[in-house]
């Protein structure tokens, strides 16, 4: 059995099976923080400096204070590897979390930067900062291999409002999942695997865990992000590495049209990487001659 890691941003490796949370963390009782994932495979972390990158950016939207992001690339190399040391080539899930920290200070807080009784160092009421690895669930592996069901669902918003309401968060990665967990659930009772969001205006917009992507030919067409969606690592890194091998990409918006007339429809993430969508809506979606060209081009694009 796979053995879970978990690393401070100060590299420490401790115990995970010591809490590291305190009961009033805002992570716990407001999830106000952010997260990243990122896939280890071979005993590295893949697409690492897209995910920081991104990190920053979430934590910018939320006002925390701005990640150190050579700490955080030193604790996620410590971490792969100290997953690869104990599982081998297993792959493996790494989350890194940010929160804004616990609720208020305690009132005997120790003098900053002392070490508490998880071995963390800390100062009163900062930042919550740490990444854990753990096993890739079973699914990816499935999901990958036979692809996925999936139905839209309306998330009750229109494509203008990023723009004019920040404080929605659209496009940071934030820890309130919520919504997006009741999605997927909703789903399931519907006999589907997924989701794909629309718009007020009935656009494209993300999976829950997913960037969509159109593949006609060799050309990837995916939504853009200023519509209120995240902008995904694993989509960034695919349009790079498809433009260096003579693919076309384009970002424009999309419709469920669009999809059901495509050549074919993938999710990619960090974590699934490319998973073909199989149905949409009950209509059984086009099979492509050589759906493992886009498979290879994502693997590809993660290194």
């Amino acid at each position: 059995m796979a053995q879970p890691i978990l690393v401070t941003v100060d590299g420490a490796v401790l115990d995970p099976d010591v809490p590291i949370l305190h009961a009033d963390d805002l992570a716990a009782v407001r999830g106000d923080g952010i997260f990243e994932t990122l896939l280890v495979r071979d005993g590295r972390a893949r697409v690492v400096d897209l995910h920081l990158q991104r990190l920053s950016r979430s934590a910018k939207a939320l006002d925390l204070p701005a990640p150190d992001e050579e700490k955080w690339a030193d604790a996620i190399a410590t971490g792969a590897r100290v997953w690869a040391e104990t599982n081998g080539n297993a792959e493996g899930l790494m989350r890194l979390v940010y929160s804004r920290g616990r609720e208020s200070a305690p009132v005997d807080a120790a003098p900053p930067r002392d070490r508490d009784e998880t071995g963390l160092t800390r100062e009163a009421n900062a930042a919550t900062e740490y990444l854990t690895v753990g096993p890739v669930a079973e699914r990816a592996a499935k999901v990958r291999e036979n692809g996925v069901k999936v139905i839209t669902a309306p998330r009750g918003y229109s494509v203008d409002l990023a723009a004019v309401a920040p404080w929605q968060l659209l496009g940071a990665k934030t820890l309130s999942y919520a919504t997006n967990m009741a999605a997927l659930r909703y789903a399931a009772e519907q006999g589907a695997d997924d989701v794909i969001y629309t718009s007020s205006e009935g656009y494209v917009l993300e999976s829950p865990r997913s960037t969509v992507i159109v593949v006609e030919g060799k050309r990837l067409i995916t939504p853009p992000p200023e519509i209120g969606i995240l902008s995904g690592t694993t989509q960034q890194a695919l349009f790079a590495q498809a433009d260096k091998d003579g693919w076309e990409t384009e970002v424009h918006a999309l419709r469920p049209a669009d999809l059901i007339c495509a050549e074919s429809v993938w999710l990619v993430s960090s974590i699934t990487l490319a998973t073909r969508v199989i149905e949409l809506n009950g209509y059984s979606m086009t099979t492509p001659a050589r759906p493992q060209d886009f498979s290879a081009l994502v693997d590809r694009a993660i290194g």
